[in-house]
């Protein structure tokens, strides 16, 4: 399979990441990492909104309150219902959640998602400067708060997404140059039967989605690259983006059958993907009680 790819906003940012699309409120939200700012575009518009943020923020989620669940350096916070408008900045008011390492300087919130069930599941990375894989693998819940995921260490945790039954869960590190697959119980924070699931020769493995086929895309960081794999891991459809550093993809637009790449510079392209459709992401759930 292949298609086009077209500049869908020319905005300029340090870094946008974290691509998610809003229902209801038909928007683009990423964050620019470095700037410590969440934008939010809807289709149309010249420029997107921003929201400032008191540290860098490397992933966020939608709650089902309407709330905003936002992963900073060593936090996750709730934010009130995100309202962005006008050209001014605004600075989003945050709830602290949970600590993330509070012990440990040398990681940060890197990539996440919610899973079928509601749960957040993220990542950490290591800072600049630090040689080991030090990173982990996070659920967190209203009922049972942080749980670590019994996964791989890893330098730069990433391509967080899962199956369509929510049973596989996808993820990588960075620095292996390949993406992972594990079984994947969402109630309990287990996981087991971690196996390869695709090898990157030369590039770093990145944002990814599944669409409702259960294919995964991932975004290439250092060869431009967004690949489709087969449920098997096996690469289905190619796309090459005049960027060096792609870095995640997301299905947008009421029929979730608009797909949108973000890029290291700030951009967003539109990938013409005939036929394929992406899956509602779970909204947080930030109605369970804590046990």
């Amino acid at each position: 399979m292949a298609g086009g790819v077209r500049l869908a906003l020319a905005h300029r940012a340090l870094l946008a990441d974290g691509l998610l699309w809003q229902h209801g409120a038909d928007r683009w939200w990423w964050t620019d990492v470095p700037a410590a700012t969440l934008y939010a575009w809807q289709d149309g518009q010249r420029a997107p909104a921003a929201c400032r943020l008191p540290d860098r923020a490397g992933t966020f989620a939608f709650c089902r309150s309407g709330r905003l669940l936002v992963g900073l350096a060593k936090w996750l916070c709730f934010a009130g219902p995100p309202a962005p408008g006008g050209r001014a900045a605004r600075q989003l008011a945050l709830q602290p959640a949970v600590v993330v390492d509070p012990a440990e300087p040398r990681t940060r919130v890197a990539d996440g998602r919610t899973d079928r069930r509601g749960h957040f599941v993220f990542g950490t990375r290591i800072e600049a400067g630090e040689p080991r894989a030090i990173g982990s693998f996070y659920q967190y819940s209203q009922a049972h708060g942080l749980r670590r995921l019994a996964l791989p260490a890893a330098a730069v945790a990433g391509s967080i997404c899962f199956s369509p039954d929510g049973a596989t869960m996808y993820f990588s590190d960075a620095g292996e140059r390949r993406i992972l697959c594990c079984d994947y119980d969402a109630d309990g924070a287990q996981v087991a039967n971690v196996r390869p699931f695709a090898e990157l020769a030369d590039a770093m493995p990145h944002g990814a989605v599944v669409d409702s086929e259960g294919c995964v895309w991932n975004a290439e960081r250092g060869s431009g690259w967004l690949v489709r794999y087969s449920p098997e891991g096996e690469r289905i459809g190619t796309w090459r983006l005049p960027v060096a550093d792609p870095t995640r993809p997301a299905f947008g637009g009421a029929a979730l059958d608009r797909l949108l790449v973000a890029s290291a510079g700030g951009q967003l392209f539109h990938i013409t993907a005939p036929g394929v459709r992406g899956i509602p992401d779970t909204p947080f759930d930030d109605n369970a009680s804590i046990r």
